[in-house]
């Protein structure tokens, strides 16, 4: 149940005593409430969502396709923004495509790698490395204990679970919203990232529609955001992603969030196996006032790797079995 960018984990599963999204995008409804982290998320959600979508030869070629009758690029740009949402959609509810991994976390609370097992009834995760070395004795004894006290309370475990389904109910209603909500238009010159490896990218330069009106409280985020998306021609699937906040956008307003502008995020994703595609790189760089009383300044970078599909689906305390099965790295 992992969230389509990455993983949605639960603070139970991660270990971690505040909110924990790392898609770092899906926040976590608590009580029906975001937390004031989860505030900033919402915007980032919003804008990600919408395609959750050699340079010289490259543009050479591309250009030579512009206003070509059957080629890609003779398509109407939202026709790439439409099937990309689907895709997304389909990836954010897949329920037949199991993961290991790898995931790389430096933010505000240090340096931390995490090993991380999908499990057919959500996602969990054992602290691996901690700012660049091994755990210490202790750090990997409150960790193991952490582990057991989740096997031992499936009742704690997915009252938190229940939480990344309102994350995910929340990144369903944003895709939805998506190619409506942004203007897209083809990007001069399509410059190619290099990093897909399987062919053609449609690029997208993407801004708000003036003429959309949000219809929640969230969907407010999509009205602050710019950005270019790379899509591959062939299985339409998001590869990167590039945003702004170019204004800024108020929640409530701006009773319960201000997001300033100047923001900026990155996205990549890849196929990890199967036609599964997950992000590989995250990175937010954002100031949100919470609550008209704090000022939040949010770095974060979020690499995910070593991917490895599983046989089949487990059930979580199978997989933190597994995960405490697993010898922890000694360097």
């Amino acid at each position: 149940m992992a969230a389509k960018w990455g993983v949605e984990l639960t603070s139970d599963a991660v270990g971690e005593s505040d909110d924990v999204s790392f898609h770092p995008l899906m926040p976590r409804a608590i009580g029906g409430h975001l937390s004031k982290r989860n505030w900033a998320r919402v915007a980032l959600l919003g804008f990600c969502a919408c395609l959750t979508v050699s340079v010289a030869a490259a543009q050479s070629a591309s250009e030579s396709m512009l206003g070509m009758a059957g080629t890609p690029l003779a398509a109407s740009p939202r026709s790439w923004a439409v099937d990309a949402a689907a895709n997304e959609l389909k990836d954010l509810h897949h329920s037949n495509s199991y993961l290991r991994y790898r995931m790389h976390v430096i933010d505000a609370k240090g340096d931390q790698v995490r090993d991380v097992i999908e499990s057919k009834d959500g996602s969990v995760a054992r602290l691996i490395l901690k700012d660049g070395r091994p755990l210490t004795e202790d750090d990997d004894k409150a960790e193991r204990q952490r582990l057991n006290d989740m096997i031992a309370s499936p009742s704690s475990y997915f009252k938190h679970v229940k939480n990344e389904e309102e994350g995910r109910k929340l990144a369903d209603q944003l895709i939805r919203l998506m190619p409506d909500a942004m203007i897209y238009t083809y990007t001069p010159g399509q410059p190619q990232t290099s990093r897909n490896g399987v062919g053609v990218e449609i690029v997208l330069d993407c801004k708000p529609n003036p003429k959309f009106s949000p219809p929640s409280t969230p969907a407010q985020a999509l009205t602050g955001l710019e950005g270019r998306v790379w899509i591959d021609a062939k299985s339409r699937q998001v590869v990167r992603m590039e945003g702004t906040i170019f204004r800024a956008v108020n929640f409530g307003w701006g009773m319960l969030a201000h997001i300033y502008p100047d923001g900026h995020l990155l996205l990549e994703q890849a196929n990890a196996g199967g036609n599964r595609w997950i992000f590989t790189q995250f990175k937010e760089d954002l100031s949100v006032r919470a609550l008209m009383v704090k000022t939040i300044h949010v770095h974060t970078n979020v690499d995910a790797g070593s991917f490895q599909t599983l046989a089949g689906p487990l059930g979580y305390q199978d997989a933190v079995r597994m995960l405490l099965d697993t010898p922890l790295p000694t360097k």
